[in-house]
C-alpha cells in the first residue's frame, strides 16, 4: 500500500524542450526533503502535451533518478486504451512500482466502459494500478460500484481521488474495503481526507513544499492531526493559490521562485498573470518558503 505524500511532479521545460537536468535536481529536492513518493507524468507534467518519447524519457529518468530511494507512481492514462497499454507496459518495463491511470477524458464512457477500459489495462502488466478519478477534468466520474468491480482485478490497488467529496473516503472505504489505497487528489482538502481514513495523496504543492507536505503526512499517518493542522494551516494559502489558473500555470511560476526550473509551461496552458502571481509570491511567504 502506498501512504503518505506523493508529489505530482512537474515537467520543467526550457526552449521547448524536456529540461532533464531541472527534472533530475528536482528529484533530489524532493528525496532531500523527505518525499514518500514520485508521481512523473501525471496530468501535472502535461502528459497530455508530451510525446510518446518525452513521456517514456521522463519515467526513465525519474525511475533512475529516485533510485528506489521512494517508490514511483508512472502516469500512463489516455483516453485511448491501447496507448494506455503501451504506456502502462513501458512504465513497467522501466521499473516503474505502479502506474496512475486516469479515467479517460472527452470519450465519456459509461460505468461499463471504465470497467472494460481498467480491466484490460490491468491484465496488460503485473504492476499495481492506482485508478485516478478526477470528474473536474474527465468529466466522468467512477462509482464506488465499479471501484468494487475493479478491485477485484487481482493489480488494481486503489485510487487517487480528486472529487474533493471528503464523506465519500467513508462511503468508498465502507463499499469497496478497507485494504483499497485512498489517496487524496485535492491539496486543500487532505487533512478532512486523512481524517476520514485516507492513505495519503499525490500532491501539486509538494513540489515547492516537499518537506512541509512529508511532515504533514507523517503526522497525520501517527494520526496527530493537531500538529498535522499547524502545517496544514501554513499550506492552505498555498494549496488554493496553486489552482488560481490552469494547473500547471501556477505551481511552475513558485518553482521558478525557488530557482527549481522556469515557469515554462505548454499551450494550450499559458503562463499566469501578475496579479495571480502576487497571490502565490503572499502564500509562499505565508508558508515561509521566501522572504
Amino acid at each position: 500500500m502506498f501512504k503518505g505524500s506523493f508529489t505530482a511532479l512537474i515537467t520543467p521545460f526550457k526552449d521547448g524542450k524536456f529540461d532533464e537536468t531541472s527534472f533530475r535536481s528536482l528529484i533530489d529536492f524532493q528525496l532531500k526533503s523527505g518525499t514518500h513518493g514520485l508521481v512523473p507524468t501525471g496530468t501535472t507534467g502535461e502528459s497530455p502535451t508530451l510525446s510518446h518519447e518525452e513521456h517514456i524519457r521522463i519515467v526513465e529518468v525519474c525511475i533512475e533518478q529516485a533510485n528506489k530511494k521512494a517508490p514511483v507512481i508512472a502516469g500512463t492514462g489516455s483516453n485511448s486504451t491501447e496507448e494506455a497499454i503501451y504506456l502502462t507496459k513501458h512504465a513497467e518495463k522501466a521499473g516503474a512500482d505502479a502506474a496512475l491511470v486516469v479515467t479517460p477524458y472527452y470519450n465519456k464512457p459509461s460505468q461499463e466502459g471504465l470497467l472494460q477500459h481498467f480491466t484490460k489495462i490491468a491484465n496488460s502488466v503485473d504492476i499495481p494500478i492506482v485508478i485516478y478519478n478526477i470528474p473536474g477534468r474527465s468529466i466522468v466520474d467512477m462509482s464506488n460500484e465499479t471501484m468494487s468491480k475493479l478491485f477485484e482485478v487481482k493489480n488494481i490497488v486503489g485510487v487517487k481521488d480528486a472529487t474533493g467529496d471528503i464523506p465519500r473516503v467513508y462511503f468508498t472505504r465502507s463499499e469497496v474495503g478497507n485494504e483499497y489505497n485512498m489517496l487524496s487528489g485535492d491539496d486543500s482538502t487532505t487533512l478532512a481526507f486523512m481524517t476520514y481514513g485516507g492513505h495519503g495523496a499525490i500532491s501539486v504543492t509538494s513540489n515547492i513544499a516537499p518537506k512541509l507536505c512529508s511532515d504533514f503526512h507523517s503526522l497525520c499517518m501517527d494520526k496527530n492531526f493537531y500538529e498535522a493542522s499547524l502545517i496544514n494551516d501554513k499550506l492552505m494559502p498555498l494549496h488554493r493559490a496553486l489552482f488560481l489558473e490552469s494547473s500547471p500555470g501556477p505551481v511552475k511560476y513558485a518553482a521558478s521562485k525557488l530557482d527549481l526550473c522556469s515557469e515554462e509551461v505548454r499551450l494550450p496552458v499559458t503562463k499566469i498573470n501578475n496579479d495571480t502571481k502576487k497571490i502565490i509570491d503572499n502564500a509562499l511567504r505565508h508558508a515561509s518558503l521566501i522572504k
